[in-house]
């Protein structure tokens, strides 16, 4: 009997563990031997734990399970109580186009054969049989964006890359995951972390680099240990090492930890922790790319932007560019949480109005109130109200209406949101987690919360000194924490100025 139970950090902390060790005590008693194997998460995170039992008409789902439900699962599947039907055929996952995440809860995260068996090792396959050049014009002609916030375009970072001069270059995978409702990275390293090896090592060889590193917020330890179990396996498999699948090339992958400071997600400050600095944001120029880790050409991408590396490799560029709209090209893991009914990973090609992916998808709030703002890109996002519900999930769309899609994680708020506490929120949280680098963020966020708090108390000459701050704050900061931070403060103060205004008629 085999059964799938997923290793997740979202099941964990549901209970998946608990139902593990129930399933092997039940097995035994029952003298039944069970395969249970540990995957990653299909992203239904409102169903964990999920249990998946392999039949011969496919694999069927039950959850949530408890520990109660553990004993049905050795009995009639189709009686049991939490019976689901068959996993691919569920709406949630019947209605994706999972390219990234193709085996993400399908595979053994640790088996490498199993990794073949699902399409595997395809991609690097072709790529070693291209030119650097032609490796690179595959990711340019794909339309592949970073997906970690900034959307630009990979083939231009990996090109600059490549005709850079230097002996020694690097690729790092930024997996220094964040936001607030992002945990696509995380899914990805825990559920298949092979696919981020195999784009990291395409990506060494287009661009010559012989060496990776992976940075992982220390707050991710089962992702940490997860790829830190792959990258052994991967090295003894030869999928790693001195000469890449017995090719010649070498490429290696070395994990770090950071140690939780929000500014490291920013692709110089990480470089600065890589290196064993304080994490502080640097000044461009010089680019990352010509002189990034110890001053090298560096390679700094996202987990999903290298994840998708060897889907765009087997399938071809013209396949994957297919997917999207404009210059949006491709899928993307939405990542949907907040006061949402059913929160979770979900991927699929640009395009989607965000009514759409709320209401349709996300199933609305949890609490069954009207939806009052989406807060799309963490928490230096936008708020987007209802009224921009038909606005298409595509990064330029998205930047038309002063807001940015990121890492394209969503927080649903209902109608008893107060969206001038948001605002401050915003800009509490840019106080706290500035690395102090420049005026703008360091005292700009500051004064920010002060600001807020005089429109609190009903001071209306406060509203113009807050927008004239975030103006300043957009132009001068050196990064996305400071230049962004004025997105989800405007666009509350913008879209919701009655939860700005009641204090100051009072005071009127």
């Amino acid at each position: 009997m085999k059964i799938y139970l997923p290793l997740d950090s979202a099941a964990v902390a549901l209970g998946a563990d608990e139902i593990a060790a129930a399933i092997h005590t039940h097995a035994r008693a029952l003298g039944i031997k069970v395969d249970l194997i540990r995957n990653g998460s299909r992203g239904m995170v409102w169903l964990e734990p999920l249990a998946e039992v392999a039949t011969s008409d496919g694999r069927i789902a039950f959850g949530p399970m408890t520990l109660a439900d553990v004993p049905a699962l050795f009995g009639d599947l189709a009686a049991h109580p939490k019976a689901l039907g068959l996993t691919e055929d569920l709406p949630w996952m019947k209605g994706q186009t999972r390219l990234t995440f193709a085996r993400v809860g399908v595979v053994d995260p640790l088996s490498l054969d199993d990794y073949r068996m699902h399409g595997g090792i395809a991609g690097l396959e072709r790529a070693m049989a291209m030119s650097p050049a032609d490796m690179v014009a595959e990711v340019t002609a794909s339309g592949l964006r970073g997906r970690g916030g900034a959307g630009f375009p990979t083939g231009i970072k990996w090109k600059t890359v490549s005709e850079a001069k230097g002996t020694q270059k690097y690729i790092v995978c930024n997996a220094d995951e964040g936001d607030s409702a992002t945990f696509a990275d995380r899914m990805l390293m825990e559920g298949d972390p092979f696919t981020l090896i195999e784009g990291m090592a395409i990506a060494g060889l287009a661009c010559g680099a012989n060496k990776g590193f992976v940075y992982i917020r220390s707050e991710y330890p089962l992702a940490i240990r997860v790829m830190q179990d792959a990258c052994r396996i991967a090295l003894e498999k030869g999928l790693l090492g001195p000469s890449v699948l017995g090719r010649g090339a070498a490429f290696d992958i070395e994990i770090r930890v950071g140690a939780g400071a929000y500014v490291c997600g920013e692709e110089t400050s990480l470089l600065n922790s890589l290196e064993g600095k304080r994490g502080v944001v640097r000044a461009k120029p010089p680019l990352p790319a010509l002189q990034g880790f110890m001053a090298r050409p560096t390679v700094v991408n996202n987990v999903i932007s290298l994840a998708s590396v060897p889907v765009i490799f087997a399938q071809g560029a013209a396949a994957y560019q297919s997917y999207g709209i404009g210059r949006s090209r491709g899928t993307i893991p939405l990542q949907i949480a907040g006061n949402v009914k059913f929160g979770g990973l979900y991927e699929t090609a640009f395009g989607l109005t965000l009514g759409e992916v709320v209401e349709k998808i996300g199933g609305g709030t949890a609490s069954g109130r009207p939806v009052k703002a989406v807060q799309v890109g963490g928490p230096l996002g936008a708020y987007f109200p209802p009224a921009l519900f038909g606005t298409p999930f595509a990064y330029e769309d998205f930047a038309a209406k002063d807001g940015l899609i990121g890492h394209a994680g969503l927080s649903v708020f209902d109608d008893t949101a107060d969206m001038l506490q948001m605002a401050r929120f915003a800009m509490e949280f840019c106080a706290i987690e500035s690395c102090g680098k420049c005026t703008p963020c360091r005292i700009g966020a500051v004064r920010g919360v002060e600001t807020i708090d005089r429109i609190a108390k009903g001071d209306s000459a406060a509203t113009p000194l807050l927008i004239d701050l975030c103006s300043t704050m957009k132009s001068g900061s050196l990064c996305a924490l400071g230049g962004f931070t004025p997105y989800p403060v405007m666009s509350a103060l913008t879209h919701f100025p009655a939860d700005f205004s009641p204090l100051q008629e009072a005071a009127e």
